[in-house]
Protein backbone atom coordinates (compact mmCIF):
# COMPACT_ATOMS: atom_id res chain seq x y z
CA UNK A 1 0.00 0.00 0.00
CA UNK A 2 3.01 2.32 -0.17
CA UNK A 3 1.74 3.78 -3.45
CA UNK A 4 -0.99 5.54 -1.44
CA UNK A 5 1.68 7.74 0.09
CA UNK A 6 3.36 8.47 -3.24
CA UNK A 7 2.96 11.86 -4.88
CA UNK A 8 0.00 12.28 -7.25
CA UNK A 9 0.66 15.88 -8.34
CA UNK A 10 1.74 19.28 -7.09
CA UNK A 11 -0.82 21.98 -6.26
CA UNK A 12 0.11 25.46 -5.02
CA UNK A 13 3.65 24.19 -4.33
CA UNK A 14 2.18 21.43 -2.16
CA UNK A 15 2.98 17.76 -2.85
CA UNK A 16 -0.40 16.01 -2.96
CA UNK A 17 -0.45 12.29 -2.12
CA UNK A 18 -2.72 9.71 -3.73
CA UNK A 19 -4.20 8.87 -0.33
CA UNK A 20 -5.21 12.52 0.16
CA UNK A 21 -6.83 12.64 -3.28
CA UNK A 22 -8.65 9.30 -3.24
CA UNK A 23 -9.73 9.44 0.40
CA UNK A 24 -11.15 12.95 0.07
CA UNK A 25 -12.85 12.30 -3.28
CA UNK A 26 -14.57 9.22 -1.86
CA UNK A 27 -15.52 11.32 1.19
CA UNK A 28 -17.13 13.90 -1.11
CA UNK A 29 -19.04 11.13 -2.85
CA UNK A 30 -20.24 9.87 0.54
CA UNK A 31 -21.55 13.32 1.45
CA UNK A 32 -23.33 13.66 -1.90
CA UNK A 33 -24.95 10.26 -1.38
CA UNK A 34 -26.02 11.39 2.09
CA UNK A 35 -27.70 14.41 0.50
CA UNK A 36 -29.64 12.02 -1.75
CA UNK A 37 -30.46 9.87 1.32
CA UNK A 38 -28.84 6.88 -0.35
CA UNK A 39 -27.81 4.06 1.95
CA UNK A 40 -24.61 3.80 -0.11
CA UNK A 41 -23.34 6.88 1.71
CA UNK A 42 -22.18 4.58 4.52
CA UNK A 43 -20.13 2.11 2.41
CA UNK A 44 -18.54 5.15 0.75
CA UNK A 45 -17.64 6.66 4.12
CA UNK A 46 -16.31 3.30 5.25
CA UNK A 47 -14.17 2.98 2.09
CA UNK A 48 -12.79 6.48 2.63
CA UNK A 49 -11.82 5.47 6.16
CA UNK A 50 -10.15 2.27 4.92
CA UNK A 51 -8.07 4.20 2.35
CA UNK A 52 -6.96 6.83 4.85
CA UNK A 53 -6.30 4.19 7.52
CA UNK A 54 -4.05 2.23 5.15
CA UNK A 55 -2.21 5.39 4.15
CA UNK A 56 -1.66 6.60 7.72
CA UNK A 57 -0.75 3.13 9.01
CA UNK A 58 1.93 2.59 6.34
CA UNK A 59 3.26 6.07 7.12
CA UNK A 60 3.42 5.11 10.85
CA UNK A 61 0.93 7.83 11.83
CA UNK A 62 -0.83 5.78 14.49
CA UNK A 63 -2.97 8.62 15.83
CA UNK A 64 -4.46 9.51 12.44
CA UNK A 65 -4.92 5.82 11.61
CA UNK A 66 -6.71 5.24 14.92
CA UNK A 67 -9.16 8.06 14.19
CA UNK A 68 -10.11 6.39 10.92
CA UNK A 69 -11.01 3.21 12.81
CA UNK A 70 -13.57 5.20 14.81
CA UNK A 71 -14.96 6.69 11.59
CA UNK A 72 -15.28 3.20 10.06
CA UNK A 73 -17.10 1.88 13.15
CA UNK A 74 -19.59 4.78 13.04
CA UNK A 75 -20.07 4.25 9.28
CA UNK A 76 -20.87 0.56 9.85
CA UNK A 77 -23.35 1.50 12.59
CA UNK A 78 -24.91 4.15 10.34
CA UNK A 79 -25.40 1.60 7.57
CA UNK A 80 -27.17 -0.71 10.03
CA UNK A 81 -29.37 2.14 11.27
CA UNK A 82 -30.46 3.21 7.80
CA UNK A 83 -30.92 -0.35 6.58
CA UNK A 84 -33.20 -1.02 9.53
CA UNK A 85 -35.32 2.11 9.02
CA UNK A 86 -35.15 2.61 5.25
CA UNK A 87 -38.93 2.15 4.84
CA UNK A 88 -39.92 4.73 7.44
CA UNK A 89 -40.78 7.50 4.94
CA UNK A 90 -44.00 7.33 2.90
CA UNK A 91 -42.09 7.25 -0.41
CA UNK A 92 -39.87 4.38 0.80
CA UNK A 93 -36.80 6.61 1.25
CA UNK A 94 -34.89 7.35 4.45
CA UNK A 95 -37.04 9.35 6.85
CA UNK A 96 -35.47 12.64 8.02
CA UNK A 97 -36.50 14.92 10.86
CA UNK A 98 -35.35 17.70 13.14
CA UNK A 99 -33.89 16.60 16.46
CA UNK A 100 -35.76 17.34 19.67
CA UNK A 101 -34.32 19.98 22.00
CA UNK A 102 -33.20 17.19 24.32
CA UNK A 103 -31.35 15.49 21.46
CA UNK A 104 -29.74 18.78 20.43
CA UNK A 105 -28.54 19.33 23.97
CA UNK A 106 -27.10 15.81 24.07
CA UNK A 107 -25.29 16.36 20.75
CA UNK A 108 -23.80 19.66 21.95
CA UNK A 109 -22.74 18.15 25.27
CA UNK A 110 -21.16 15.15 23.54
CA UNK A 111 -19.30 17.44 21.13
CA UNK A 112 -17.99 19.66 23.94
CA UNK A 113 -16.97 16.85 26.29
CA UNK A 114 -15.57 14.78 23.43
CA UNK A 115 -13.44 17.68 22.19
CA UNK A 116 -12.08 18.27 25.69
CA UNK A 117 -11.27 14.58 26.13
CA UNK A 118 -9.69 14.05 22.70
CA UNK A 119 -7.89 17.40 22.80
CA UNK A 120 -6.46 16.51 26.20
CA UNK A 121 -5.31 13.14 24.86
CA UNK A 122 -3.66 14.75 21.82
CA UNK A 123 -1.96 17.31 24.06
CA UNK A 124 -0.64 14.64 26.40
CA UNK A 125 0.65 12.59 23.45
CA UNK A 126 1.79 15.10 20.79
CA UNK A 127 2.70 12.32 18.34
CA UNK A 128 -1.02 11.60 17.89
CA UNK A 129 -1.79 14.97 16.31
CA UNK A 130 0.03 17.81 14.57
CA UNK A 131 -2.45 20.42 15.93
CA UNK A 132 -4.19 18.97 19.02
CA UNK A 133 -7.22 21.16 19.73
CA UNK A 134 -8.40 21.99 16.19
CA UNK A 135 -7.75 18.38 15.22
CA UNK A 136 -9.81 17.17 18.18
CA UNK A 137 -12.62 19.58 17.30
CA UNK A 138 -12.74 18.36 13.69
CA UNK A 139 -12.54 14.69 14.66
CA UNK A 140 -15.25 14.84 17.34
CA UNK A 141 -17.41 17.08 15.13
CA UNK A 142 -17.16 14.53 12.32
CA UNK A 143 -18.23 11.67 14.61
CA UNK A 144 -21.15 13.74 15.99
CA UNK A 145 -22.24 14.64 12.45
CA UNK A 146 -22.11 11.00 11.35
CA UNK A 147 -24.13 9.95 14.42
CA UNK A 148 -26.81 12.57 13.70
CA UNK A 149 -26.87 11.50 10.04
CA UNK A 150 -27.38 7.88 11.07
CA UNK A 151 -30.39 8.98 13.15
CA UNK A 152 -31.80 10.95 10.19
CA UNK A 153 -31.45 14.32 11.95
CA UNK A 154 -31.35 17.50 9.83
CA UNK A 155 -28.92 18.92 12.40
CA UNK A 156 -26.16 16.70 11.02
CA UNK A 157 -25.69 19.28 8.24
CA UNK A 158 -25.18 22.04 10.83
CA UNK A 159 -22.54 19.87 12.50
CA UNK A 160 -20.70 19.55 9.17
CA UNK A 161 -20.85 23.35 8.71
CA UNK A 162 -19.25 23.85 12.12
CA UNK A 163 -16.51 21.37 11.16
CA UNK A 164 -15.95 23.27 7.90
CA UNK A 165 -15.56 26.60 9.70
CA UNK A 166 -12.39 25.27 11.33
CA UNK A 167 -11.33 22.74 8.71
CA UNK A 168 -11.02 25.14 5.75
CA UNK A 169 -8.69 27.76 7.29
CA UNK A 170 -6.79 25.11 9.28
CA UNK A 171 -5.87 23.08 6.21
CA UNK A 172 -4.82 26.07 4.14
CA UNK A 173 -2.82 27.52 7.03
CA UNK A 174 -0.94 24.26 7.53
CA UNK A 175 -0.13 23.63 3.88
CA UNK A 176 -2.85 21.09 3.07
CA UNK A 177 -4.18 22.98 0.06
CA UNK A 178 -6.02 20.05 -1.52
CA UNK A 179 -7.78 19.11 1.72
CA UNK A 180 -8.69 22.78 2.23
CA UNK A 181 -10.19 22.93 -1.26
CA UNK A 182 -12.16 19.74 -0.59
CA UNK A 183 -13.52 21.27 2.63
CA UNK A 184 -14.80 24.20 0.54
CA UNK A 185 -16.65 21.71 -1.68
CA UNK A 186 -17.94 20.02 1.47
CA UNK A 187 -19.40 23.38 2.50
CA UNK A 188 -21.27 23.77 -0.80
CA UNK A 189 -22.65 20.22 -0.62
CA UNK A 190 -23.66 20.76 3.00
CA UNK A 191 -25.71 23.87 2.13
CA UNK A 192 -27.52 22.08 -0.70
CA UNK A 193 -28.06 18.99 1.42
CA UNK A 194 -29.33 21.07 4.34
CA UNK A 195 -31.93 22.71 2.13
CA UNK A 196 -33.12 19.36 0.75
CA UNK A 197 -33.39 17.66 4.15
CA UNK A 198 -34.99 20.76 5.68
CA UNK A 199 -37.76 20.81 3.04
CA UNK A 200 -38.31 17.06 3.32
CA UNK A 201 -38.59 17.20 7.09
CA UNK A 202 -41.25 19.93 6.77
CA UNK A 203 -43.19 17.91 4.20
CA UNK A 204 -43.02 14.84 6.44
CA UNK A 205 -44.64 16.71 9.34
CA UNK A 206 -47.26 18.49 7.21
CA UNK A 207 -50.75 17.09 7.97
CA UNK A 208 -52.49 15.18 5.17
CA UNK A 209 -55.65 17.05 3.98
CA UNK A 210 -58.94 15.38 4.94
CA UNK A 211 -60.14 13.06 2.21
CA UNK A 212 -56.71 12.78 0.58
CA UNK A 213 -55.25 9.30 0.09
CA UNK A 214 -52.75 8.32 2.82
Amino acid sequence: MNWLNSEAFTLFDQHIKWSDVIGNVVGLLALALGWRRSIWTWPAQFLSGVILFAAFATAHLSGSAGKQIVVMVVAAWGFWQWNRGRQQAQDGSIAVRFATWRERGALLAAAALGTLAVGGLFTAYPTLSWDPWPDAYIFVGTVVAMYAQARGMVEFWFAWLLVDLVGVPLNFANGFAFSGFVYVLYGALVLWGLRDWWLRSRNATRPIPEGAPA
